[in-house]
């Protein structure tokens, strides 16, 4: 990190009309995995699909085992410097929008409001037959009670929820079903294979397309379910900025990269933020 790229940051995200895309690497501060490292390199195997989950009894029940350990690492995940400062960013009213990939949500934790959660939130319970949505918690305590005696060991935690277990250790693991209707119940959350909300892609591109800057933290861009208005930016002659550890597929595009901890970054391009504020304020924020 350069003090030159973070004062040109600070003046492109000063002029205000930013839309904020986060990434994993966002929240590998506050003890969450990302898919890939600083070389770009996937860290396991393509995490669960959709036709799996709902097709196979089996797979679901392994997902079911893995992602019920994993939630007691995601579920007490508090939001780093980092959620902090996009929040802080959001009250001076930098930002025009958050769009985020992340289904953590500890944007919200740390301030953030009107978030468009791109993948949906692990915090909630879907039901594919009725639609019904419960906390996070709540189903959690139901698993518990069906699996008092479920204690495997935790190999690693995955940033998708789940964690790697030894399959022999997944025995006897009782799947619950919905208490309304009875349906399949799942994380609300997009898995592979399945396709995002349209109403929350096209409220993501109106909002990409109004925006004097796209900012990217904390995402490779590997997959087309961020690049996308990446792309849309670049098309249209909008400003691409991106901070992030390591490299990116959004590069070509940007004019701005920035490649350093996010826990440091973004607290710095607060306090550059605020001080221009304070020197040059914009309407709505107090001088």
């Amino acid at each position: 990190m350069t003090s030159k790229s973070v004062a040109e940051l600070a003046g492109w995200v000063g002029d205000g009309g930013v839309v904020v895309l986060s990434g994993a690497g966002l929240s590998t501060e506050s003890g969450i995995p990302d898919y890939r490292g600083p070389s770009g390199a996937a860290r396991r195997a393509t995490p669960m699909t959709y036709q799996a989950f709902t097709r196979d009894p089996v797979a679901r029940r392994r997902y079911w085992a893995r992602s019920h350990l994993g939630w007691r690492t995601i579920g007490a995940a508090e939001p780093n410097r980092g959620h902090h400062a996009v929040a802080r960013l959001q009250q001076l009213s930098a930002l025009a929008g958050i769009i985020t990939q992340n289904v953590d949500g500890l944007h919200q934790a740390g301030g953030a409001t009107g978030v468009i959660e791109l993948h949906g939130n692990l915090h909630r319970i879907a039901c594919l037959q009725c639609d019904r949505r419960i906390p996070r918690d709540e189903h959690a305590r139901r698993l518990d009670e069906a699996n008092p005696g479920f204690a495997a060991t935790i190999q690693a935690v995955n940033p998708d929820g789940d964690v790697e277990l030894d399959d022999a250790e997944l025995d006897g693991f009782a799947v619950l079903d919905c208490i309304s209707c009875g349906g399949l119940l799942k994380p609300d959350v997009v898995y592979f294979g399945e396709t995002v909300p349209s109403d929350r892609v096209s409220r993501s591109f109106e909002l990409v397309a109004s925006a004097r800057t796209l900012l990217v933290l904390g995402s490779s861009l590997t997959v087309m379910s961020g690049r996308r208005f990446v792309l849309r930016a670049a098309k249209e002659g909008i400003r691409v900025a991106i901070v992030n550890q390591g490299v990116t597929r959004g590069e070509p595009y940007a004019g701005l990269i920035v490649d350093a901890p996010l826990g440091e970054v973004l607290p710095e391009l607060v306090r550059r933020v605020e001080l221009g504020t304070r020197t040059h304020p914009r309407d709505g924020v107090p001088a």
